[in-house]
């Protein structure tokens, strides 16, 4: 049995503990002793956190990062570089660049992500002998970084409403939902990994085809993810081509229910928010990724005061930092709204952990009690961005950034110590 020592640790239902002692059987919090010496356990200095989760991830989208963050442009603009990226991948290059990005995730507090897949297949769309390759390279970067995975098998069919994919697109299509759903019951799982399916968008995959995707997603009881009024031009396709917004597309298809999460549901309509609140959808807020691409800001108070649960993701890793991710859902909302305090120190940590282990399928993890994963987070309260608080969750919520990060625990094994990933050390 392992046991961890912590100095503070944030224990259910949201408090800030001291000295508490985790112990550790089977890669599950044991035992939970509070106010207590740390004998012979590992010692875990500053605030200890649940596991972070990512609850969107397109980790090729990484070797972007310092290409496109600069000149003029927008999303649709930057999509085209990000095509020409996708051109060049093959398994053994995937598996190089998703181990590095999956270790960064994990310095910097990461535990679980959710990869957005829909990368598929070879050069013009070619299937590989082994239809699922990228996909298991995906598998094996979580595991060589030491993170659990939820592999979201995305189904993307056109190039825009109506249009035929072409270029790099070809790679991403199966032909029908029918054949996606056929080659995504293909796929094997390790114990690190888990299951989930996506509609691409409604750009992506033709409206009679979506309620197919949300079939095969319910009837294997995995979640449903799917991008959502990323941007305006994509309501307006949707309006043109079928008479109503993405939302009320997706509800007609009755694709809409609490285990479908929409992905970044930044422009909506009153109408929108209430469907979603209705249906007790999740939404996944990506925020820096949001601002970088210059989507806008998304309700997120008004989604969660509708009745959805949120959670974060860093989507194209223009950066990969969970406190940037928490801070912003929360700046953001005060930019817009013109209040402060939109989103409690608790609600943002329970946004950036357990609401995004449940997006992904992961129900069981994302806080620290008896029978949880012992996924557990170091955030150091000493360096000059966080000394001086008196406050040490709102200080990590606020002040700390991923450089915070000294030690990861994944199901009670340590993934990184004192700021090195013990896996892949040249990452740290």
């Amino acid at each position: 049995m392992l046991s961890y020592w912590c100095e503070q640790a944030w224990l259910p239902p949201g408090r800030v503990a001291r000295r508490v002692r985790l112990d550790v059987a089977d890669g599950a919090v044991a035992a939970i002793a509070e106010d207590v010496e740390p004998g012979d356990a590992r010692r875990l200095a500053g605030l200890v956190l649940p596991g972070f989760a990512n609850a969107h991830s397109h980790a090729f989208h990484r070797a972007l990062r310092g290409r496109t963050s600069v000149g003029r442009g927008d999303f649709w603009t930057w999509r085209q570089q990000m095509y020409a990226v996708a051109e060049r991948l093959d398994p053994d290059s995937y598996l190089r660049l998703a181990t590095a990005v999956y270790a960064e995730m994990a310095l910097a507090g990461i535990t679980c992500v959710g990869e957005f897949h829909y990368l598929h297949h070879g050069p013009g769309g070619t299937p590989y002998d082994d239809p699922n390759v990228m996909q298991a390279a995906l598998a094996d970067a979580a595991a060589a970084a030491g993170i659990r995975i939820t592999l979201i098998d995305t189904c993307y069919l056109t190039g825009g409403i109506g249009r035929p994919l072409e270029g790099a697109q070809l790679r991403f299509g199966d032909g029908d939902a029918d054949r996606w759903a056929a080659r995504e019951l293909a796929r094997t799982a390790g114990r690190h990994v888990r299951f989930g399916a996506a509609v691409h968008s409604v750009r992506a995959v033709p409206a009679d085809q979506i309620a197919t995707v949300a079939e095969s997603a319910q009837a294997r009881d995995n979640r449903l993810h799917v991008h959502l009024s990323e941007q305006p031009a994509e309501n307006d396709a949707c309006r043109a081509a079928y008479g109503c917004t993405p939302t009320e597309l997706l509800a007609k298809a009755r694709a809409l229910g609490p285990s479908m999460v929409a992905i970044h549901a930044t422009h909506l309509t009153d109408l929108d928010v209430r469907l979603l609140g209705f249906h007790h959808v999740e939404v996944c807020f990506c925020p820096t990724t949001e601002r970088d691409l210059a989507d806008g800001i998304g309700p997120a108070r008004q989604l969660a005061d509708a009745g959805c649960r949120l959670s974060l993701g860093s989507d194209s890793h223009a950066i990969i930092d969970p406190f940037e991710e928490m801070r912003a859902l929360e700046m953001h909302e005060r930019l817009a709204s013109g209040e402060r305090g939109r989103f409690d120190v608790p609600a943002l940590i329970q946004v950036a952990s357990r609401m995004g282990h449940r997006a992904l399928g992961w129900p069981e993890a994302g806080r620290i009690a008896l029978g949880t994963p012992a996924d557990l987070v170091a955030v150091g309260l000493d360096s000059p961005r966080t000394a001086g608080g008196d406050d040490p969750a709102a200080t990590a919520v606020f002040a700390a950034t991923a450089a915070d990060v000294t030690d990861v625990v994944v199901g009670g094994r340590p993934v990184v110590r004192e700021g090195v990933h013990l896996r892949v050390p040249d990452v740290g």
